[in-house]
């Protein structure tokens, strides 16, 4: 009788899945019923498979998901790991806020995490993170004594690195865990961003209980299933709002441009940062203007 077990999906290549369980990982395929349910395995889902004699796998159901993205593809979230780097290229604060904003959403933890130290002083721009109340560091991939605090927030978690490309993800990750040997690209210097070198969701365990996963990258707002509760709920992904947002004048406030706004009372007292409410703007006016949608797998469908 085939023996049953629990693992998760760490990559998924031309319909063969590789799940990890325990200290082994299965090549598997998946039941035919799940193409009748429109439902497949992605990294990151934990699922229960059958073990055949000659140690293949057959993937028999899927967990329910904590959360899934869409671009990539990838199931399971604990913690987003934002990386910004100086000056080639620049921090992208609205990038950064974006990013946080949509993990919040998604019930993903936002980590920042400014790399390449030795480059820049990223002082400032780590105080706005620290400010608003979400974990933040300066690092850089080539000092190893630099990421030993950032270290522990792998500690029994599924982690995605985003940002743009070209800022040491990568090489970020092989300075947190020995072993890990990614491929880093140069930053292009016609383009001033990195060159892709990462072509597939992968998840890697690491030595501290979790995964990490090595992305394609990640894109806007095809990360949201829903934009109308996006905007509805946009507010309370900004930490740094959350004081002040139940004690606006008026319970309908945008918290862009009302008189008896409390956020807004907030920002002019230096409560809040001007770069985070001119990134809540920006999204909020974005999401506004965009038509509601609901995107699956690449595929966009009228709500």
């Amino acid at each position: 009788m085939d023996k049953t077990i629990t693992g998760t999906v760490v990559k998924a290549i031309s319909g063969f899945y590789y799940v990890a369980a325990g200290n082994k990982v299965f090549e598997c395929k998946a039941r035919g019923n799940f193409r009748h349910s429109k439902i497949s395995p992605i990294v990151g889902d934990k699922v229960n498979i059958s073990v055949l004699p000659d140690e293949r796998g057959i993937i028999e159901d899927i967990e329910d998901r904590k959360n899934c993205l869409n671009r990539p593809i990838i199931a399971n979230i604990d913690k987003l790991i934002i990386v910004s780097s100086y000056t080639n290229p620049a921090p992208d604060l609205y990038m950064i806020d974006r990013l946080t904003a949509v993990a919040v959403f998604n019930n993903i933890m936002p980590i920042i995490v400014f790399n390449k130290s030795d480059t820049g002083d990223f002082t400032e721009f780590a105080s706005i993170y620290k400010n608003a109340g979400l974990n933040t560091y300066i690092v850089s991939a080539n000092d190893k004594d630099s990421v030993k605090n950032l270290k522990y927030e792998f500690v029994d978690s599924v982690c995605a690195m985003a940002g743009n490309s070209g800022v040491g993800k990568s090489s970020l990750i092989n300075a947190l865990f020995e072993g890990f040997n990614l491929k880093t690209g140069e930053v292009s210097t016609a383009l001033g961003r990195g060159k892709h070198t990462t072509r597939h969701t992968e998840l890697f365990k690491n030595s501290l209980g979790g995964f990490v996963a090595d992305t394609p990258g990640f894109s806007s707002i095809e990360q949201v299933d829903n934009l109308y509760n996006f905007k509805i709920k946009l507010p309370q992904t900004f930490k740094d709002f959350l004081p002040f947002i139940n004690t606006c004048k008026f319970n309908n406030c945008t918290h862009t441009t009302e008189k008896g706004c409390s956020v807004l009372e907030a920002l002019k007292d230096g409560k809040i940062q001007k770069s985070r409410h001119d990134s809540y703007c920006r999204l909020f006016l974005l999401i506004f203007f965009s038509r509601d949608k609901v995107v699956c797998h690449g595929r966009c469908y009228d709500h």
